[in-house]
């Protein structure tokens, strides 16, 4: 509660948003949110689920406003698609982007370069997250360039593996709905999917990022439960050294859904225990 209380305090008090740009690029573009320093500021890439845009994260996550209270630039890069429904390739899945072969890792590394030159940002301080779609992507970023984010954290979407193994140590934070229908947390094809994906298992996800963090990590467990709404949250985090590595945060019956996000409330199984904006911005401020 008193956790709650000091995220709402924040914004509250947080400076009204600067106008969002946009950004073109080699023929595809990305949203910025700046903070109110920019010079030297880290920077949160937020990846947009499949059928989605820039626009669309970022209204429904409301990510921007406390990313950019804590001194991070929020940025939105956009998909591939012949029109507003966008998608990533993130090796299995998904849509057109998968089916063409578009090198979305080449892809964030020019947005990654871009934002720097072009806003001042810091380019050694990089998070990256996203949803479903985005957040295979997210996590193969992280698996394939190690060296290159402080952090990262996938939502509802699990990793290709076979595709892109873990290259190397590089924190993570997963969440995910023990019930999603899209993207099941036991892996496999989804009932409700609009692919034909075999997708990873949550688990095997968390377990390749915990073998490349090395020996000697240390288990711990809570409930989070504050909200009467039929759902709990299990978190679980594998730490070193007083900080956390692995964090997985496995929401019991929740679904495929942005937790706290606009949408949340009206998909089935979102839960009000936790927010995705305020459980990422706590995992990322621990590796900053």
């Amino acid at each position: 509660m008193l956790r709650l209380a000091v995220a709402l305090l924040a914004l509250l008090c947080a400076p009204a948003l600067a106008e969002t740009q946009k950004v073109e690029l080699g023929g595809r573009s990305y949203l910025v949110d700046l903070p109110a320093q920019t010079e030297g500021a880290p920077m949160i890439l937020v990846l947009h689920g499949g059928g989605g845009n820039p626009a669309q994260i970022a209204r429904n996550s409301g990510f921007s406003r406390p990313a950019n209270a804590q001194g991070y630039a929020a940025i939105y890069p956009a998909g591939s698609g012949y029109t507003r429904l966008l998608t990533w390739n993130g090796g299995y899945c998904c849509g057109y982007a998968a089916r063409a072969g578009i090198d979305d890792i080449a892809f964030l590394d020019r947005v990654i370069a871009d934002a720097a030159r072009r806003f001042g940002l810091d380019p050694t301080h990089v998070y990256i997250t996203g949803m479903s779609n985005g957040a295979l992507l997210a996590e193969a970023y992280a698996a394939a360039r190690p060296r290159a984010v402080r952090a990262a954290a996938g939502v509802s979407g699990t990793l290709d593996l076979a595709s892109f193994p873990v290259r190397g140590s590089v924190p993570l934070l997963h969440i995910h709905g023990t019930a999603d229908t899209h993207v099941p947390f036991g892996g496999g094809r989804g009932s409700e999917s609009l692919t034909d994906t075999n997708f990873t298992a949550v688990n095997d996800v968390i377990a390749a990022f915990r073998r490349a963090n090395g020996p000697g990590l240390v288990e711990t467990t809570r409930v989070i439960d504050p909200a009467e709404d039929g759902l709990r949250t299990v978190e679980t985090t594998w730490s070193k050294g007083g900080r956390p590595h692995v964090r997985l945060l496995a929401v019991e019956g929740g679904g495929h859904v942005w937790p706290g996000g606009r949408r949340a409330a009206r998909q089935g199984g979102g839960t009000r225990d936790i927010a995705a904006n305020e459980e990422i911005l706590r995992f990322f401020s621990e590796h900053r």
